[in-house]
């Protein structure tokens, strides 16, 4: 068994037909599946991805209208990356951040890789990082837009950051159970802190990393809008989704069990720092109940769902994403 690198990403957002705005119109990516919240049915998930829904390169958005502010601490999904093509990707996607108002920083080094951070409107903290032909996971499918070269286009999820008060608890779970490796470290850019430990799963690089940085002198997060609520990491097919499932309880980790989600299945549990991961199968995917080409046009529910379509719509808030 080994997992591949990272599947998806889900942040909470107070204002979803703003949040279409900025990861559709600013950042260009393709929103593939519009669906509930199969806990919350009252809510709306927002699935936004490369030009084919292709697994690693998931965001994902809770919609909750009315949602305090996150507040960043430890036992955080902290940073989120986004990959681009090359360090060129990265002086396009400055100027455009200048042109749209969008908070950012300097193009700075993070693990020997040229990276741009920035934020969302609600304060996701966020991360461009330049893939510049480095092996490892395979990027996704640029999503064609007007105003984006497809040469500087989002490909995929880069690597997620974890900020922890004691880190060799999360680093155990990810290396014994999980089946990470350590491939470095770097300095920390936000002080005289503890490196940051880099882990890396499958095939490596970039789009299956997982960053570590440890921070005992912040309090606890509190999660709210702009939050990354857990990140998912991808098994290749069902028959591997059973044996983890079976790992996970063998090592009496906190879990949910196993979870059909349709367009994949899933299980979450919580590393020893309270930080919920979920592991997710590649397939079926999300053009199971769509045609690739008009993904994310419309309303779409599972098989489990689609009988309760008329009393799910009437609850939902109308939602209009231009």
């Amino acid at each position: 068994m080994e997992l591949l690198g990272l599947h998806h990403v889900s942040i909470l957002t107070g204002k979803a037909e703003k949040n279409y705005e900025f990861y559709t119109k600013i950042l260009g990516m393709r929103l593939v599946k519009k669906t509930v919240n199969q806990d919350n049915t009252e809510s709306y998930h927002l699935f936004y991805a490369d030009a084919e829904g292709t697994p690693g390169t998931d965001v994902t958005f809770f919609d909750i209208p009315g949602l305090g502010q996150s507040y960043r601490g430890t036992s955080d999904i902290s940073f989120v990356s986004l990959r681009v093509k090359s360090s060129d990707s990265l002086l396009f996607w400055k100027k455009r951040f200048q042109q749209y108002h969008v908070e950012h920083e300097d193009i700075q080094k993070r693990a020997n890789r040229d990276t741009l951070a920035f934020r969302d409107f609600e304060g996701t903290r966020l991360i461009l990082v330049a893939d510049n032909r480095e092996k490892g996971v395979r990027a996704g499918v640029p999503w064609q837009r007007d105003d984006i070269p497809l040469e500087h286009a989002i490909i995929g999820l880069g690597p997620v950051t974890l900020t922890v008060g004691i880190a060799e608890p999360t680093i155990g779970v990810l290396t014994e159970v999980m089946g990470f490796r350590f491939v470095g470290s770097y300095p920390s850019l936000e002080g005289n802190y503890p490196d940051i430990l880099v882990y890396a799963a499958g095939a490596g690089g970039s789009g299956a990393e997982v960053h570590i940085e440890t921070r005992p002198d912040l309090p606890k997060a509190r999660l709210g809008r702009g939050g990354v609520h857990h990140v998912a990491f991808r098994i290749p097919n069902e028959e591997e989704y059973d044996q983890w499932a079976q790992r996970i309880k063998e090592n009496r980790l906190p879990n949910s069990g196993k979870v059909e989600r349709y367009y994949f299945k899933a299980l979450y549990f919580r590393e020893p720092n309270g930080i919920l991961f979920e592991l997710s199968t590649d397939t079926p995917g999300f053009a199971t109940d769509e045609p690739i080409e008009t993904m994310g046009e419309k309303l779409a529910l599972p098989p489990f769902l689609e009988p309760k379509r008329t009393e799910i719509e009437e609850k939902l808030r109308p939602l209009i994403l231009e």
